[in-house]
């Protein structure tokens, strides 16, 4: 097994090289590294080398937050030979936190790791590997992305501020297997594929990465106050089995999910936001090799 360390190139993910070097000192095992320079990067570089090789087995490590791990896992999607894994880096890794008690810190402990698959999320052209939000939550995130480019330390609140105040109605027609879950409005929906997203919500709570399903969460819209009563309950897992929360939802599990509207749709992507007025999404079986590292 060739491994490549595929690094965040972002300036203010500088930290994670020499981290990284620093524990592959003294290791006798055949490793690269590749530091990505910008967007979209980390998917070309992977799928150059699996084109390139594609008979050799190589481990790509992701090292960086959610956007780095499916970046990667996006390069190698039903491809033999090739497999990813994660070392925890980034304030929001939320793939990670559907593995607790593995060690995604430890280069050691990846050496040490298991094989598994799962299965990813086909989303147009793109794919996710954990969550998928539309609506009020994906804008938390495009909002969220606009104010830490600015350099706003406080720019989550203030992502969060802007898409509640201005964000809860959100034209959009879900349809999931058939079954139409809103014709017109919602306040946000979740595809989830794993159970985190945002670094604390539960928002797929019964989600199994290996199941060939997503969950479907759509929330109505709602005023002010009853998602003030709701959100404790969505952070912590709850709002499946709530039965004031489930008065304002809809719920489904679904291989197929189809979205559409007469306006452009912000659709967050394991925390990466894409663009269209339409979106096909497609659970694709056992897709993903995944190595995961020995536990704590």
């Amino acid at each position: 097994m060739q491994y490549i360390f595929v690094i965040n190139g972002r300036e203010d993910k500088s930290s994670i090289r020499p981290e990284i070097e620093k524990q592959l000192a003294g290791l006798d095992f055949h490793y690269e590294i590749y530091v990505t320079t910008g967007i979209g990067d980390a998917t070309r570089y992977v799928n150059l080398i699996c084109d390139l090789y594609p008979k050799i087995e190589h481990c790509f490590v992701a090292c960086g937050g959610s956007g780095t791990a499916n970046e990667v896992a996006s390069g190698i999607v039903n491809r033999e030979n090739k497999y990813m894994a994660v070392m925890r880096f980034g304030i929001t890794n939320d793939f990670v936190k559907n593995f607790p008690g593995r060690d995604f810190d430890n280069v050691r402990a990846l050496l040490n790791g298991t094989m598994t698959r799962i299965d990813a999320l086909k989303v147009n052209e793109s794919y996710s590997i954990n969550v998928i939000n539309i609506g009020m939550d994906a804008m938390v995130a495009y909002f969220g992305e606009i104010y830490h480019a600015a350099g706003y330390k406080d720019g989550f609140r203030r992502a969060l501020a802007h898409a509640v105040l201005g964000h809860r109605i959100n034209r959009v027609r879900i349809e999931a297997d058939g079954r139409v879950l809103s014709r017109k409005f919602i306040m946000q929906a979740t595809l989830g594929n794993g159970k985190i997203c945002g670094g604390e919500y539960l928002c797929s709570p019964h989600a199994v990465l290996d199941d060939g399903l997503m969950e479907v969460c759509v929330f109505k819209t709602m005023l002010l106050l009853t998602l003030i009563r709701i959100l404790p309950k969505y952070r912590n897992g709850q709002h499946l089995d709530d039965d004031f929360c489930r008065h304002h939802l809809r719920y489904t599990r679904a291989k197929h999910v189809e979205l559409s509207s007469d306006r452009l749709i912000y659709l967050s992507l394991d925390g990466e936001t894409i663009i269209s007025s339409h979106f096909n999404i497609d659970v694709l079986d056992k897709a993903v090799n995944l190595i995961l590292p020995a536990e704590l």
